[in-house]
């Protein structure tokens, strides 16, 4: 019996973790289901005539405003007053960190999308699959050769994914707004893991912060929202954008909730849960199933012709790269 009992436990464990991670893998999915609005909506601020630095100014102060109405409504004057103390007493951290992780990325987005087809943005931002795992390594954390393996497969569906899509290729597109992208898709991990090393306290020369207001992820995504504010002036005041339409206000303050508020929470709120940096790996690879909603967002928004078998098969290779994901993970735990 007693043999019986450690057989049970032995094979429930990695059950355990393979539930643990697909729930994780299942919120960084629809994290990026939000996100996909993203791409659509800057597309249609685009052809709308608006400059992309305001659909950036305007998404972040629409962002601020939503989450401390949320705030607000949930935990009072009391949970912004702490907030604000939580701020102040580390500013210099998430002025940086909100800087690089949601001014340097999210204006870099806006601008590409001023300057390239939708199929250049939603291909390029998946090489931050690759630069996550990058930017782990900067950090000194082991990542098995197998999740190289299984990121470079999701990128492979991916890009047969755009790809499908291409019809008028030039270089002009590639060389300004890919490369805005590929700037943006090391930026966002970057910051991402910059705060995730300050929880922990794991990183010499950031400061540990620790504080039961980092558990949710509103608070999170406030702060370093916050943070961001003194980059987006230094743009402003040197390229003077002129004034947004009321078109313009609108787009961006869908883009600032699903986006800045919905699926930003949401996706920090998987990274958090992450007990380790294969599980850390698997959520932002969950990043490139952006690529899939912003596809059926243009055919539903944008008229977009529907996706051929290339694509299909893209996509088939995307999400079995991901659920490889799960059976990689089970592998190590029990080795």
């Amino acid at each position: 019996m007693l043999t019986d009992l450690r057989t049970a436990k032995v094979t429930t464990k990695p059950v355990r973790h393979r539930v643990a991670l697909l729930l994780l893998i299942g919120q960084g999915v629809l994290a990026c289901a939000l996100f996909s609005a993203t791409f659509v909506l800057n597309e249609m601020m685009h052809y709308s005539g608006g400059h992309w630095l305001w659909s950036g100014i305007l998404r972040v102060l629409v962002t601020i405003l939503l989450l401390l109405g949320l705030l607000y409504g949930t935990g009072g004057l009391d949970r912004l007053r702490q907030l604000g103390a939580l701020f102040v007493r580390h500013w210099m951290f998430w002025v940086m960190t909100g800087s690089i992780g949601f001014g340097a990325f999210y204006s870099l987005i806006c601008y590409s999308a001023a300057y390239s087809p939708s199929w250049v943005v939603a291909a390029t931002w998946q090489c931050t699959l690759v630069a996550s795992l990058l930017v782990m390594r900067l950090f000194g954390h082991h990542i098995a050769k197998r999740i190289w393996f299984f990121s470079t497969l999701v990128f492979i569906g991916v890009a047969v994914i755009n790809l499908s899509q291409v019809e008028h290729f030039t270089w002009r597109p590639l060389l300004i707004g890919g490369g805005a992208v590929l700037l943006a898709g090391f930026f966002y991990p970057l910051g991402n893991q910059l705060l995730w090393q300050a929880t922990q306290g794991s990183w010499h020369g950031l400061p540990h912060i620790q504080s039961p207001l980092l558990a949710n992820a509103f608070n999170k995504v406030l702060l370093l929202t916050i943070g961001s504010l003194p980059f987006w002036a230094v743009l402003a005041v040197f390229i003077q954008p002129s004034k947004p339409s009321a078109e313009q206000w609108l787009l961006s303050s869908l883009v600032a909730l699903f986006s800045g508020v919905l699926g930003t929470s949401l996706f920090l709120h998987a990274r958090g849960q992450a007990q380790n940096a294969s599980e850390l790996a698997a959520v932002d690879a969950s990043q490139a199933s952006e690529v899939v909603f912003a596809t059926l967002g243009g055919m539903l928004l944008l008229a977009n012709p529907m996706p051929g078998i290339q694509a299909l098969i893209g996509m088939l290779v995307l999400f079995f790269g991901l659920a490889m994901f799960v059976v990689a993970k089970a592998a190590a735990v029990t080795e």
